[in-house]
């Protein structure tokens, strides 16, 4: 198999070095420059208040429900279940406007009734034995589940995937020098959650994820142990395990700042 002149060169002991410390340093550089950014116009919000709680239950109907019709909508127009009673909550805030742009939430167990929404319906898919979620304390897992990013924060054509409305921006509201922010939101739901893990003890994060989401993640130095195939769930998904403590420690320096600035706005909310 013939090898691409741009892999001959990244595999060149000494120019291969050189041009992937550059790209590195690009690569920070811009993470650092997101990072700013993202901080500027946007925040994390802990549910932490029956009516925000509401506010996430309404943004899981407007994308699970209506737009993507993984689940049946409701004249209540909130979408619940089952889990949302052992969990926490996150959202993060589009300051120029007040409004929520997204959720997403953590699910704790603390007894093995409280099973994780990975256990009740995917536990098939995972085949890694050496991570499996019954190999730890019940207290110390949780699964990062229902992350929900309203259209109007999904920019770009290449971000859709099956099933997905088109999700184009609303260009009334959000001026085009904010949208490099909007790609970052699920990464910034993540650290949210990561953040509320470590305060809570936790050791094992487990989601159901998207490959492609999973690489986006790898990007910003999140390395997540991929569990099992990919199954048909929401989309097509596969198990992942994600050490919180690890999280933190491999962000790249960029992404370490927005880290830092996520931690300190929700435990300033705690």
């Amino acid at each position: 198999k013939k090898m691409s002149l741009s892999k001959k060169i990244l595999n060149t002991p000494i120019i291969g070095g050189l041009v992937k410390k550059a790209i590195s340093r690009k690569a920070n550089s811009t993470a650092a420059d997101i990072a700013e950014h993202f901080t500027q116009f946007l925040k994390p919000q802990v549910a932490s208040t029956p009516d925000l709680r509401d506010e996430v239950f309404r943004i899981r109907h407007n994308v699970y429900c209506e737009e993507l019709a993984f689940e049946k909508t409701n004249s209540v127009g909130q979408e619940r279940d089952e889990f949302d009673s052992q969990s926490v909550f996150s959202m993060i805030k589009h300051k120029p406007t007040n409004n929520y742009t997204s959720c997403v939430r953590l699910v704790l167990s603390s007894s093995p009734a409280e099973l994780l929404p990975i256990e009740k319906f995917c536990m098939a898919s995972i085949t890694d034995q050496t991570l499996h979620p019954s190999n730890f304390k019940r207290e110390e897992i949780c699964e990062i589940s229902r992350l929900a990013v309203k259209s109007d924060f999904r920019r770009r054509k290449i971000d859709k995937f099956k099933g997905s409305a088109t999700g184009a921006i609303n260009e009334v509201s959000y001026s085009e020098n904010e949208l490099r922010c909007f790609p970052f939101i699920a990464i910034g739901l993540y650290m949210s959650c990561s953040v509320l893990a470590l305060n809570s003890g936790i050791k094992h994060i487990f989601v159901m994820m998207e490959p492609r989401l999973a690489r986006s993640m790898k990007f910003v130095g999140v390395n997540s142990i991929k569990l099992g195939d990919a199954i048909e769930y929401h989309g097509t998904r596969a198990p992942y395990y994600i050490n919180p403590v690890d999280f933190k420690e491999n962000l790249s320096s960029g992404f370490k700042s927005l880290y830092k600035t996520i931690e300190k706005d929700i435990n300033e909310q705690l």
